[in-house]
């Protein structure tokens, strides 16, 4: 029936809210026992969650995360492979449940637009909302981006309204540079954290210093500043770091920290994830499926490239927003110096049917640096093998996760060790002259 009831159709939504209401009160509201922060942006969000629950960690604090790509609980971490931002309403109250028999004080939700509007999030007593940012996703479901933003917005607009936990203020954290970020500045909060690059925000930046293996900058705090080094790469990532500061300092977690924090913090599975390899090639494995995402990291690695190509595999997602085809894919033809066209989940569209929908928009002609290869382990055999020394190989879309969505269902797969499969299979042909 899902396939011929639309997802925005009121009798669908109310089943989402009663089954959601439902699953609160079977497990006993356990939301009401922990500080809930919600992490919501259209990029940004799973990297956000785990900065922030790890910081938290290691501060002491007993921890519960959920993220597209992981979640986390207290000491235990796994493979997030639901394929879902945000979960079932009865498998988050589940999880709830179980962090909080673990003694769990914190729980970091990562929040799509989706579990928003299907009220998979409802009736969870929350007290920090943070945006990451705001670029055109799911019109699938929201029709229009009046709708997607007025989604997200909610759970700003609701922050106050929530029980208090004790002396705990409700908190926003919000980038000030994200599209439509009025909206939620101006919103009324007990606490509120703008981020951002100019000195009009609580918390921005200075002396940004980077090159592959990371990355140096001062954090600009009214009346001080912290300078930090990160292993993290990319300038999007310095905004993911503000953001979780500024819920760092809403739990009262001293400012002299944060640099020794910071340091700890490691890559996060499957956003602009390193593959080692004999080859001498940077290989990076990344989510990035907006146009906003791809052309951050494009353009990021265009400036630092020297003289290295960016060799760039792609698709597009099946049964997803198609009006932002056309703008993904005229970033990555317009920002690669190579790219091969290959397969997403396709859901139940056919990967044939995608490439055919996106191609009017590559302004390639095929064989001219441009190659369309369906089979999505062999687009990624033919970029390794196209690579030179210190080129840059992107593999964008598919993250960490571990399933591919044929039309026949779901097989297993993982990017990063199919790369690793491929890397083993050259370095053991290879001819030493």
């Amino acid at each position: 029936m899902k396939k011929y009831i639309a997802l925005d159709n009121p009798f669908r939504l109310l089943y989402h809210k009663c089954r959601a209401i439902l699953a609160n009160v079977i497990y006993g509201f356990p939301s009401r026992d922990m500080l809930i922060v919600w992490v919501t942006g259209t990029n940004g969000k799973t990297t956000t969650c785990n900065i922030i629950a790890k910081w938290l960690k290691s501060a002491g604090k007993k921890v519960f995360m959920f993220s597209t790509v992981n979640v986390i609980i207290d000491d235990e971490e796994y493979t997030n492979d639901t394929k879902m931002t945000s979960p079932d309403a009865f498998e988050l109250q589940r999880l709830l449940k179980v962090a909080k028999a673990k003694w769990c004080e914190i729980a970091v939700i990562e929040t799509a637009s989706h579990g928003i509007k299907m009220h998979r999030i409802w009736w969870i007593d929350y007290d920090i909302s943070v945006l990451t940012n705001i670029t055109q996703d799911h019109l699938d479901l929201h029709r229009t981006m009046k709708d997607y933003v007025q989604t997200k917005l909610k759970i700003f607009k609701n922050l106050i309204t929530y029980r208090r936990k004790g002396t705990f203020k409700k908190t926003a954290v919000i980038n000030s540079e994200s599209n439509y970020a009025d909206l939620f500045l101006d919103e009324v909060y007990d606490s509120l954290y703008s981020y951002g690059h100019g000195s009009e925000n609580s918390l921005s930046y200075s002396g940004l210093k980077s090159d592959i293996s990371g990355m140096s900058f001062d954090i600009v705090l009214p009346g001080e500043n912290i300078s930090v080094k990160t292993s993290l790469l990319w300038e999007f990532n310095v905004y993911n770091i503000l953001a979780a500061t500024g819920v760092f300092m809403s739990f009262g977690i001293e400012k002299t920290q944060i640099a020794q924090i910071i340091s700890k913090v490691s890559g996060i599975p499957g956003r602009m994830e390193s593959v080692e390899n004999n080859e001498w090639i940077n290989i990076f494995v990344d989510y990035a499926h907006t146009e906003d995402a791809i052309e951050k990291v494009l353009s990021y690695i265009s400036d630092i490239k020297q003289t290295w190509r960016i060799i760039t595999v792609f698709g597009a997602t099946g049964d997803r927003d198609t009006t932002k085809r056309a703008s993904m894919w005229e970033v990555v033809s317009r920002l690669s110096d190579m790219v091969i066209l290959t397969q997403d989940d396709d859901y139940s569209e056919k990967t044939s049917d995608i490439i055919k929908d996106v191609l009017p928009w590559i302004e390639r002609k095929e064989w001219e640096n441009f190659w369309i290869i369906p089979e999505r382990k062999e687009a990624i055999r033919t970029a390794l093998l196209w690579a030179k020394k210190w080129d840059i190989v992107l593999l964008l879309g598919k993250w960490d996760e571990h399933v591919l969505m044929t039309n026949d269902g779901p097989v297993e797969w993982h990017d990063k060790t199919v790369t690793q499969e491929i890397l083993k299979q050259i370095d053991e042909n290879k001819v030493i002259e």
